[in-house]
């Protein structure tokens, strides 16, 4: 279907009604992801042939930049009527990526209710339940019957962004309560809604952290989590579709930190090469400089290897394995942190299980390295054995601080994904070289 729609707007002569007539029955995502594929002279022209009900919802799911040359081809009567059928938080999340200019402009066409609302959303700090609330719900008064209710919901419900759980407010706005449809529904009409609420139901304040929240969505399978001020008041509720975007935007910054990128909010396509030059270097310089460490100590070791310079052909294995090895550990350890299977508590069980792994990927590495390393260099068993025991060492060496350094970091208030494969790596190859030397100089006595 889109494709066909997309064959009709590149035709030139577009027949409005036929165009109309297909896109009211497409979903409004769907219709969404055509304007991807337009330039703006048509994005505007789409836009225009859209039925006007399902103009805000479109809007909502169109990218910012598109959302922007909507934005400026409309009339200001236009913008004021789609901002007001968007959602709070809808509003505001695309009002935070406009222009100032463009900004003043749509705040002029909001009505003064909305506007306030918006306003008041854009003053919390980013990253934190109030930002990514909405103040789009259904409140019951406990001393409501159940009868009551579905009226309220009948009279307000069409403009709220969910209704499926109801919260129950005291006069002074205190969040006592919450019950859902399925409750009402099997209630009898005179029953109180202070008698039938769930009293026992988790919330968040406005200032906690959007990741935190993220979490308790995931842990106690919600829908959506009202959100309270410092005094318990009920100010917003979170739903699954927000929070599954803040999932998406904690999980793409972990990535870009464990492969040591500076995090962006930019999608690549869109993102200057200069900016994306930026984002890597730091990282770049820093681990540069780091692998000088590495340097310094095959420089120490310079007369030994003079000697013996078949140790030098052992390196890179060495160091690319166990690198490898507490890149594999850390990121376990990362993803368990992250969904909660992990806590700073467990340090020693990790510890423990990390050294028992590391010894059994040692034992069955060096075990097939001794034989390869053995005809490989002329049956020279002690050669064989000293990379073989390197090898195993280094393995154990590098599961065990690939395992612990996460947990540490998150000690000391250190997103864990900064200890991932790059700074773990770079730790690692120093100490395997550390412990090959070592080990070389005891076995085959080099200096």
């Amino acid at each position: 279907m889109n494709n066909k729609i997309l064959s009709i707007i590149n035709a030139g002569s577009v027949d409005i009604s036929e165009l109309k007539a297909m896109l009211s029955g497409m979903n409004t995502v769907d219709i969404a992801e055509i304007f991807e594929d337009l330039d703006r002279e048509k994005i505007i022209q789409l836009f225009r042939v859209l039925p006007k009900p399902m103009a805000a919802d479109v809007f909502a799911y169109v990218d910012n930049d598109r959302q922007q040359i909507i934005i400026e081809a409309l009339a200001d009567t236009e913008i004021g009527d789609i901002i007001n059928k968007l959602f709070v938080d809808d509003a505001v999340d695309f009002i935070e990526e406009l222009p100032a200019n463009v900004v003043k402009r749509v705040l002029q066409n909001v009505p003064p209710e909305k506007r306030k609302l918006i306003n008041q959303l854009l003053q919390y700090p980013d990253d934190s339940a109030g930002s990514i609330m909405t103040t789009e719900y259904v409140d019951l008064r406990e001393d409501a019957t159940v009868r009551e209710a579905f009226d309220a919901i009948r009279n307000t419900g069409p403009n709220k962004e969910t209704i499926y759980t109801c919260y129950v407010i005291r006069r002074d706005r205190i969040l006592v309560g919450v019950v859902s449809a399925k409750t009402l529904m099997l209630a009898r009409p005179e029953d109180r809604i202070g008698d039938i609420m769930d009293t026992n139901f988790i919330f968040a304040y406005t200032t906690d952290d959007q990741e935190v929240t993220a979490d308790q969505f995931q842990k106690y399978d919600l829908l959506a989590m009202p959100v309270v001020d410092t005094e318990q008041r009920l100010v917003g509720i979170i739903t699954v579709d927000d929070i599954m975007e803040v999932i998406v935007e904690e999980s793409t910054e972990d990535i870009e930190k464990m492969a040591a990128l500076a995090p962006s909010d930019e999608p690549y396509l869109k993102t200057s090469i200069i900016r994306l030059a930026r984002n890597r270097m730091l990282w770049l310089l820093v681990l540069m400089l780091s692998a000088t460490i590495t340097g310094s100590i095959i420089s120490g070791f310079e007369k030994g290897l003079s000697v013996l310079p078949v140790l030098m052909a052992f390196i890179p294995m060495l160091m690319d394995t166990s690198g490898n090895a507490g890149s594999q550990a850390s990121t376990l350890i990362i993803r368990g942190m992250a969904v909660g299977e992990i806590s700073l508590n467990d340090v020693l069980r990790v510890l423990w299980k990390e050294i028992r792994v590391g010894a059994l990927c040692g034992l069955g590495l060096g075990l097939i390295n001794l034989v390869r390393v053995y005809l490989m260099s002329g049956q020279d068993f002690l050669l064989s054995l000293t990379v073989t025991l390197s090898l195993f060492c280094t393995i154990l060496m590098a599961k065990t601080v690939g395992g612990l350094l996460p947990i540490f970091a998150k000690r000391l208030k250190i997103d864990p994904a900064i200890m991932a494969a790059p700074l773990i790596t770079t730790i690692v190859d120093a100490a395997s070289l550390i412990i090959y030397f070592s080990i070389a100089k005891a076995i085959l006595g080099i200096v």
